[in-house]
Formats: structure tokens, C-alpha cells, sequence
């Protein structure tokens, strides 16, 4: 178990360092093959979606009570809106982050496999092995696809909070509070949005593990 620690803790630095290869080729000693790697990814991108989904929600909550606020700490309620804006930003950086190293394990493992076709001596096994391939990655793009429609609505998302938290920053009064407000509807807007296709991206992301866990 030591051993193994080591190993896997001595990979994660070659993966840092962009030694991909290495870390698949170490890893894969160990009997943890690239499509093994490609399912565990898949299932950190979808948590991600699924952390940045609650994480919106929230800054939107936070910004929705600064803006209904009358009396009291103004400066308090802000400061807990720009924290929401923050932790959203942070958590839009970890799903694109998680959706490249899928896309990174994806192009090795399915390299490997076209190139392991190519040493199948029998037609007919090759054949299946080509299909099988073919689907698979059918899938995956479909994924992918889905992935990526919903990360590329966290930018405008973003810029439209840091928009608004600037504007408050300087100018935060009732009168300021209450000239955002039509700002606020199309934020809201955008966020359901966002939310809507995260939730198709994560159920993509279930339909591949499942089919991927079962061999299909």
C-alpha cells in the first residue's frame, strides 16, 4: 500500500510537470489502465459541474439579498456577495480544469486503442474492436460537446457579477443598489441558464460512466 502511495503521489508530480505519458505509463504498471484514469475524470468534471451548479445558485442568493437590502450593515452584505462572486470564479476555473484532463486522457487512451487494433491478427476481432472504438467515442464526443456548452456560459455569467460588484464597490447606497436591479434580472436569467445546461452536461456525463463501468 506504501508502494503504491509513493507511486501514486510520484505521478501526480510527473502529471503536473505535463509528463503525461510517464504518468499514464506508471500508472498503468499498476495495473490503473487509461480508460480506469478517463472514468475517475469523468466523474471529477461532472462533481465539479455539479459544485459549481449549488456555488452560482448561492451567489445569486447572496446578490439577491444585497440587493433587497433596507437598514443595517450595507458594507457587510456586500462583502458577502463579493465573496459568492469569488468562490463562483474559483469554482468555473476547477470545471474547466477538469474538463481539459478528460479531454487529455481521452486523445491517449483512444490513440492506444487504434494503435492496438492494428496488431489484432484476426479480421473479425478487429473489426468488432474498430466499431466498439467508433462508439465510444461517438459517445464521449457527445459528452464532451455538452461539457463545453455549459462552461462556455460561466464567462458572460462572471463578467455580468464582477460587473455589478465593481459598479456597488464604489457607489454602495440604496440609490445604487436599486439602479442594478434590471442588471439583476438578466443575471438571474443567465444563471438558470447556466444551471439548465450543466444539468444536461451531468447527465451526459452519468450516461458515459454507466456505459463505460459496464463494458457496453
Amino acid at each position: 500500500m506504501k508502494t503504491l502511495l509513493t507511486l501514486t503521489l510520484a505521478c501526480s508530480l510527473m502529471l503536473l510537470s505535463g509528463c503525461q505519458s510517464a504518468y499514464y505509463g506508471a500508472m498503468e504498471k499498476v495495473g490503473y489502465h487509461k480508460r480506469d484514469i478517463m472514468v475517475d475524470r469523468v466523474k471529477d468534471a461532472k462533481e465539479s459541474q455539479e459544485e459549481a451548479q449549488k456555488q452560482f445558485s448561492s451567489a445569486l442568493e447572496e446578490m439577491q439579498a444585497l440587493l433587497g437590502h433596507s437598514g443595517g450593515d450595507l458594507e457587510r452584505a456586500y462583502s458577502k456577495a463579493k465573496d459568492e462572486y469569488d468562490a463562483s470564479l474559483e469554482a468555473a476555473e476547477q470545471v474547466s480544469s477538469r474538463i481539459d484532463k478528460v479531454e487529455d486522457v481521452a486523445e491517449a487512451l483512444f490513440e492506444e486503442w487504434q494503435n492496438e487494433i492494428g496488431e489484432i491478427s484476426s479480421a473479425n476481432l478487429r473489426s468488432k474492436s474498430q466499431a466498439k472504438l467508433r462508439e465510444t467515442k461517438r459517445s464521449y464526443e457527445t459528452m464532451v460537446r455538452s461539457m463545453r456548452r455549459a462552461e462556455s456560459k460561466m464567462p458572460p455569467v462572471l463578467t455580468a457579477m464582477k460587473d455589478n460588484m465593481l459598479y456597488l464597490k464604489h457607489n454602495l447606497n440604496a440609490q445604487t443598489l436599486g439602479a442594478i436591479k434590471g442588471e439583476f434580472g438578466n443575471l438571474k436569467r443567465d444563471i438558470t441558464g447556466l444551471i439548465k445546461e450543466m444539468n444536461k452536461s451531468i447527465a451526459e456525463s452519468n450516461k458515459f460512466i454507466a456505459a463505460m463501468e459496464a463494458g457496453e
